[in-house]
């Protein structure tokens, strides 16, 4: 008998699709399979498997090969793919083939520390503060803990403490961070206490990496799995705790559809299994903070340094007059530091060199021509280059619009930091750690490790020397320009703000009294920045909640954000204004539908963007509501719509 089976496919289809298959092949439930799709090879999963031939007029083709020799997905990782399907507003296959690691031949990922190196180090002494977190959330009936600390307080040994314990009773942990930067330092420090038993999964290692440490989760072999976003897909079958650290990052949402958030899915999973979710970071999200004011998420809060070290000074430096991006007011501070034998950090959220042409005569500014945001200059490449869709033009050297010689550049990024940096300080060992200078394979863990080692004076960098990150000898941080993300139309800028000065900070004076910080900015007077300076953490989410209240924001509203997005404006804006008349035609009580309007970055990548905000205090209600339409509206060729279920942003 001729049996079938139904495939997932990562299509935009909400079904699946059936094939035969030979009975000289043996496969089940969660083998990814390779079919033929509409003349395509395409890879997909087994949901079910029967013998009834369906009722069509055309053939049904043979599955071309079976990929895997057991399955890859678990029956619950299954049940959470159709979850996501519907959360998300995805299929199935999308679903499926984002959470798996789909490498097709498992291949040892070459170790992640030696192999045979035993766990040599022991628990650290823990506080008060601390023993009382780890004994409330090994003790407590909760599923969801908050461990609110300031930077250098000690939240990681919380969670490594809870982690040996859970361990100790037989079931797994997962160690979630937001960085793939942050993963090197970690696996490290918990390789040497927890052994051969750690797992790891983030995007830098190749798929087929990936897969070796999918199958070695899946056997049991490892139980104590380490990873970024994805992490929280690890086909873990007896959870006990999962550790969200830094829980406020926004690297926690995926940028492409489906737009999960991995917390979101944390809480899924240790609702489904009964373990504990722990959470944690020095600011956390205003949702989070919300949570634990109102009593609805038990918290524990680190309030003390215990490396010795205090928090450090901060100066806010006013750029307005100034003609350098770095104040005399850094450079002494660096001097002072480099002489007194302690390092740097220098923080600036933009790569390139300098990030805006204009023509100086007629006003002219240069933008992509297939995004709606300036160029940036990067002169090592001497290119001006797109950082959304990746175009690149050679730099002008008159303006394209009236001919004038009257052109420059403004702006700076961490490229403009460093040469400054560079001609100021000749003699000092400088290095950049940005998307631009970590292209090589392992050239992030070299330039953390050199650093870590004291043979670097100054470390500037994005995103990825803000967090996390334990620098035993650094004094000094300076914030080159902290009111970049305020000049953002977005809801959130002002918590990104606050969190960035916090987070980046707290890199200084870990082990001595006397860190320093210097936070430079055209908006001194900033509530942000000027709360963030004196560490009036309460008051800033205070104000901040209240203003979200008034403004009809999270945490007091949920949003879902719908984007359209094509080549042609007129069909993008059609495709928008049929979606909102068909949702304003039927919007059930409590429900707002504002738009549609122009994105912030009206193009990316040649796409002209539109969308539509759906916002409503009952989640369930609104989420039914589109899920309706979703299914009904007839599709616009040539115009994509995606779907975000509590954007992090709206730009």
């Amino acid at each position: 008998m001729t049996e079938f089976i139904d495939v997932a496919l990562p299509v935009p289809l909400d079904e699946v699709f059936t094939y035969s298959m030979p009975d000289t092949i043996i496969c089940d439930i969660g083998f990814r399979v390779e079919v033929l799709f509409r003349s395509r090879k395409m890879t997909g999963f087994i949901v079910k498997i029967h013998d009834s031939e369906p009722a069509v007029n055309f053939i049904i083709k043979p599955i071309l090969r079976v990929i895997d020799t057991q399955p890859l997905c678990s029956p619950y990782l299954l049940k959470l793919g159709q979850w996501i399907a519907r959360r998300y507003f995805c299929s199935l296959g999308e679903a499926l083939s984002m959470m798996s690691p789909g490498g097709k031949q498992e291949r040892t990922p070459g170790g992640l520390f030696a192999e045979n190196e035993p766990a040599v180090q022991d628990d650290l002494a823990l506080s008060d503060e601390q023993m009382a977190a780890v004994h409330g959330i090994l003790h407590g009936k909760n599923s969801l803990y908050y461990v609110q600390g300031i930077t250098g307080s000690g939240k990681t040994e919380v969670f490594l403490q809870c982690a040996k314990a859970v361990l100790e009773q037989g079931s797994s942990v997962l160690y979630l961070v937001p960085e793939i930067a942050l993963t090197h330092q970690l696996i490290q420090d918990i390789g040497t206490r927890f052994g051969p038993i750690v797992g790891v999964i983030h995007s830098r290692l190749t798929p087929s990496q990936k897969l070796e440490q999918w199958r070695r989760i899946q056997s049991g072999e490892y139980r104590f799995v380490i990873g970024a976003r994805s992490a929280v897909f690890a086909p873990i079958e007896k959870y006990g705790l999962i550790i969200l650290d830094e829980e406020h990052e926004n690297s926690y949402k995926s940028g492409m559809s489906p737009r999960y958030h991995a917390r979101q899915i944390a809480m899924k999973i240790a609702g489904d299994h009964g373990a504990k979710l722990v959470m944690g970071s020095a600011t956390p999200s205003v949702e989070a903070y919300h949570l634990m004011s109102n009593n609805n998420m038990m918290a524990f809060k680190l309030t003390r340094r215990l490396s010795g070290g205090h928090l450090p000074a901060i100066q806010v430096v006013d750029l307005k007059g100034k003609t350098s991006c770095v104040s005399p007011e850094l450079i002494a501070a660096i001097h002072t530091t480099k002489e007194e034998g302690h390092q740097t950090i220098l923080f600036l959220n933009r790569r390139g060199f300098s990030y805006f042409f204009h023509c100086k005569s007629c006003g002219f500014e240069l933008v992509c021509k297939r995004c709606s945001v300036p160029l940036t200059f990067h002169k090592n490449k001497n290119r001006l280059v797109c950082h959304y869709c990746g175009y690149s033009t050679a730099p002008l050297d008159v303006c394209p619009e009236c001919g004038s010689l009257d052109v420059g550049y403004s702006g700076f990024g961490t490229q403009k930091i460093e040469e400054d940096i560079r001609a100021t300080f000749p003699q000092y060992s400088i290095e950049r750690l940005d998307t631009d200078s970590v292209q090589k394979k392992g050239a992030l863990e070299h330039i953390i490790s050199r650093f870590k080692r004291g043979e670097v004076d100054i470390l500037l960098g994005t995103q990825m020397v803000a967090k996390g990150l334990n620098f035993p000898n650094v004094k000094l941080v300076g914030i080159v320009q902290a009111d970049t993300s305020l000049k953002l139309p977005d809801f959130r800028s002002a918590e990104r703000t606050f969190s960035l000065i916090t987070q980046v900070a707290g890199r200084a004076g870990r082990y001595f009294g006397d860190g320093k910080v210097i936070v430079q900015t055209f908006m001194p007077e900033n509530d942000a920045i000027r709360l963030a300076a004196n560490y009036e953490t309460d008051e800033f989410y205070c104000r901040e909640i209240e203003m979200r209240r008034l403004l009809s924001f999270p945490p007091f509203f949920r949003i879902i954000r719908i984007v359209f997005r094509g080549k042609q404006i007129e069909k993008v804006r059609e495709a928008g204004n049929l979606y909102a008349r068909a949702l304003g035609s039927d919007t059930p009580p409590g429900v707002e539908i504002l738009g549609p309007s122009e994105c912030p970055i009206a193009v990316i990548a040649g796409n002209h963007r539109f969308h539509i905000l759906v916002r409503s205090e009952n989640f369930s209600l609104m989420h039914r509501f589109i899920q309706h339409y979703r299914t009904q509206m007839p599709q616009s060729r040539g115009v994509y719509i995606e779907f975000d279920p509590d954007p992090q942003a709206l730009i």
